[in-house]
């Protein structure tokens, strides 16, 4: 679990004054966290900085709304982020609306397959899915979202959700099948 730096009271109230040095400290305790949790949900690094930076500025603006009784700061800040990432995934859609699916290729994989595998690379097979089946796959596996939750915050039905779900796990277990074989 992410621990919040000592001195977190007095940063916030450096940021809550617009005090620079204090959102630099700010964002400079939570890049790691929150950087990965954009990678998640982008193609590329440069996406995911951009959704990060997008991200700490609404932070920013909005650090006078956060109640340290409602939520931890990571948890705040993470939801902020989350957010962040599935308006850029909205943002991307609305620019290229490609809706052609894809046919379903049911494959079986060894389970050894995956451990044998490096986080990097499991990364990298999720980032080349396309972005609302990955905002999907991401919400649901990684961040403990149901299909209902997902449906609302993606503007898209329960069973819209379902099957980003379940066009994720056949894309992906077609590529760790053909990183079987090569």
């Amino acid at each position: 679990m992410y621990k919040d730096p000592e001195n977190l009271n007095e940063i916030l109230d450096g940021c809550r004054h617009d005090d620079r040095k204090a959102q630099e400290k700010l964002y400079r305790n939570y890049y790691r966290a929150m950087m990965s949790l954009c990678l998640r949900y982008t193609k590329t690094e440069e996406d995911a900085l951009e959704v990060l930076n997008t991200g700490f500025l609404k932070v920013f603006r909005n650090i006078h709304r956060y109640d340290a009784v409602k939520a931890g700061l990571f948890t705040w800040m993470r939801t902020i982020i989350v957010n962040s990432c599935l308006d850029f995934i909205k943002s991307k859609q609305a620019q290229s609306q490609t809706g052609e699916l894809n046919e379903a290729i049911q494959v079986e994989i060894q389970p050894e397959a995956i451990t044998k595998m490096k986080s990097v690379e499991l990364l990298n097979m999720i980032r080349t899915l396309p972005p609302a089946t990955q905002a999907v796959f991401n919400l649901y596996v990684t961040e403990g979202y149901n299909h209902k939750e997902i449906g609302k915050l993606l503007n898209i039905s329960e069973g819209t959700s379902k099957w980003h779900l379940s066009e994720a796990r056949k894309i992906l277990q077609q590529k760790i099948r053909e990183q079987q074989l090569s």
